[in-house]
């Protein structure tokens, strides 16, 4: 072993001076994680039973307690899914090519990060939904490994894994299913609500409050959270919200699921009288048929009492009232769509042309008043987003802060990325990694800059889910929102306050109507 001035300078290569592996025991059996250096994983236990065969397209059901000691040191599958593609920058700098367990319908599973299960103590708990819309992604991508957010903020972190697609939100009911199928639309939602019972009867034996509970999710996971937050079933479940670019304040109605599911019996030959025939279908067949019929179109539906009405449409869910709330954009998220990063000026305003019409014009000339240097390919997506994302970040949080009830607070991410020199500028994600204080992530390419907005996001992060409030020492003063003030937290090298942050640009957009989705 070195010593002395050596001993300063390198990694210490000696005896490991601490267990290696812990155990907790669970309503279900005692589970095995692994100690990571100061934070002890648990991966892939079980919140419910498997959803294979019989128990597709049905409500989740209790895991099935087991004797002796279940190793938990590796990730579960994934729901059935498209994997993502590996030619793409945004979905390399994301990982989103990469599925460390494998995919089946014995998905429902979390993971657990925790900094101490022997200190009694009642740390905030942090629950992730995972990006990916409703049909990709789990709570094991790379993007969401809680160990660095669990020991910088002293938190338990979980993710979660759960039904996506047809196998989540297949709306069944609407064409002649048995009574039994009456949830499928929203099993998917359902699953998420068991992944937060069980955080309430396990989460204190990982050092975890189950009183101080933060839900949060971007894009995907934001819609998610959105939806939850309308869920009866749900209620008394968590204490915080956080919804980032992902602002769901319609969910899909009765007739559009129905739409979808007619066609996807059609499409495996299923008649509508043999609806149990969809259990025997190999998930791989499924699969197929929903990415032919239904692209990425399936979502979860309205009209059960799991999820009796639209999210936050035409007011802020009654389910939710109480939780505080926190609400986010970024300023390009809509970047992820481009496939060029070399616009002219031309191609630019000939873009907007093709799907503004008679309007480009006066769209361009509003932007390049405000950004007369910026690249055109990402003033182009910036409109995309203030068009899209950034509209149902406005509608949530003024229809939250009209109910009067609990408070809500609102962020744009701004701050570009360094990565693949800038060209993705303040992208749809990268305020993911600052959430989870992943500050290795390829969005903040090791800069020193970068550290300190993860420290600013993660220090909000840990602040809301300790006293439902994200102001913290690493922020200036963050009012709540309202529709008078607009109080706006724009993280940026100047992190700070903005009312009605770029009040033109927001002014336009409500005037005009909603945008179909790029």
């Amino acid at each position: 072993m070195a010593s002395g001035v050596l001993a300063s300078l390198v990694t210490p290569r000696g005896p490991v001076d601490r267990p290696l592996f812990r155990e907790v025991d669970t309503s279900y059996g005692v589970v095995q994680g692994i100690s990571t250096g100061p934070v002890v994983a648990f991966k892939g236990i079980p919140y419910a039973a498997s959803a294979a065969g019989a128990a597709r397209f049905l409500p989740p059901q209790k895991p099935e307690a087991w004797t002796g000691v279940r190793e938990a040191l590796a990730a579960g599958p994934a729901c059935p899914q498209l994997p993502g593609d590996p030619r793409s920058d945004y979905a390399r700098t994301i990982y989103w090519d990469v599925n460390v367990g494998g995919y089946g319908e014995d998905c429902l599973s979390l993971n657990v990060w925790t900094p101490s299960i022997d200190d009694d103590a009642k740390r905030p708990v942090l629950v992730s939904f995972h990006g990916g819309g409703f049909m990709t992604g789990s709570g094991s991508n790379v993007g969401y490994d809680g160990a660095e957010m669990a020991h910088w903020g002293d938190v338990v972190v979980v993710t979660v894994t759960h039904r996506l697609g047809s196998f989540g939100y297949l709306n069944l009911a609407a064409v002649g299913a048995p009574e039994e199928f009456r949830y499928a639309g929203v099993t998917g939602l359902l699953d998420l609500v068991a992944a937060l019972e069980w955080v309430q009867d396990n989460i204190a034996g990982f050092g975890g409050d189950p009183s101080r509970v933060l839900i949060f999710g971007q894009s995907g996971g934001g819609a998610k959270t959105s939806c939850v937050l309308a869920m009866p079933p749900a209620r008394g479940l968590f204490q915080r919200a956080a919804v980032q670019s992902g602002s769901l304040v319609r969910a899909t109605t009765e007739e559009a699921g129905a739409k979808l599911a007619t066609k996807l019996l059609r499409e495996l030959d299923i008649e509508a009288n043999n609806i149990r025939e969809l259990q025997n279908v190999p998930w791989q067949r499924l699969l197929a048929a929903q990415l032919k019929v239904g692209g990425m179109g399936f979502s979860p539906v309205i009209g059960t009492d799991a999820l009796p009405h639209h999210p936050f449409d035409p007011e802020a869910p009654a389910e939710s009232a109480n939780v505080p709330l926190l609400v986010s954009s970024t300023l390009e998220d809509a970047a992820l769509s481009l496939r060029r990063f070399d616009l002219d000026e031309e191609t630019f305003a000939a873009a907007l042309g093709e799907r503004y019409g008679e309007r480009a014009r006066d769209i361009q000339e509003l932007y390049r008043r405000h950004e007369p240097d910026k690249p055109a390919h990402l003033l182009l997506a910036q409109i995309f987003t203030d068009s899209g994302f950034r509209r149902g970040v406005h509608v949530q949080a003024e229809r939250k802060a009209a109910q009067g009830t609990a408070p809500v607070w609102v962020y744009e991410w701004d701050w570009p990325t360094p990565a693949y020199e800038g060209k993705f500028g303040a992208i749809h994600g990268i305020d993911v990694a600052a959430s989870f204080h992943a500050v290795r992530d390829t969005f903040f390419a090791g800069s020193n800059e970068g550290k300190l907005m993860a420290d600013r996001l993660a220090g909000a992060w840990v602040a809301f889910a300790a006293t439902g409030d994200p102001n913290c020492e690493q922020l200036p003063d963050w009012p709540t929102y309202d529709a008078d003030r607009r109080a706006t937290m724009v993280f940026d090298a100047d992190t700070r306050v903005v009312d009605d942050h770029r009040g033109e640009i927001r002014r336009y957009w409500e005037s005009q109507p909603p945008e179909p989705r790029i």
